[in-house]
């Protein structure tokens, strides 16, 4: 189960990336993507895979050493939840980051490697957003 929920991690929330990536100007997309709610299933993913090994992940997060993380990390329930984890908050993010940048005109031409980024080394994606959005104000309606 854990072999399976790790290979459908990404894919529940590849959609979600496609859209604001490929379509950041369909009104669909804005819709969707408006909601907090397309982290649901990842969240969901990592919920069942921390409650199948709670014993083990516990102690882990309640006193973390670098061991204890490691150790954790390197089980497959460990893994798999570190990758929902992941999964997740980078959504959560490059959904910010894409939705601030339609506020700020950022063009999507801009901000389509910058979600690529979030994607895959997410905090720099972030890092990267925070130093290009510094360069757009917030539009305002006349």
């Amino acid at each position: 189960m854990t072999g399976f929920l790790f290979s459908i991690t990404f894919l529940v929330a590849a959609p979600f990336w496609a859209l604001m990536i490929l379509l950041p100007h369909w009104s669909w997309t804005r819709r969707i993507a408006g909601s907090p709610w397309i982290v649901l299933p990842p969240l969901l993913i990592y919920g069942a895979l921390v409650a199948g090994a709670f014993t083990e992940v516990l102690p882990a997060v309640a006193q973390p050493t670098l061991g204890g993380v490691r150790d954790l990390l390197g089980t497959a329930d460990g893994a798999a939840a570190g990758w929902a984890h992941f999964i997740a908050f980078d959504l959560f993010v490059g959904r910010w980051a894409y939705l601030d940048s339609r506020e700020r005109e950022i063009p999507a031409l801009l901000m389509a490697p910058i979600l690529l980024l979030t994607i895959l080394l997410g905090p720099l994606g972030l890092l990267v957003y925070l130093l290009v959005r510094t360069r757009f104000a917030v539009k305002t309606a006349p």
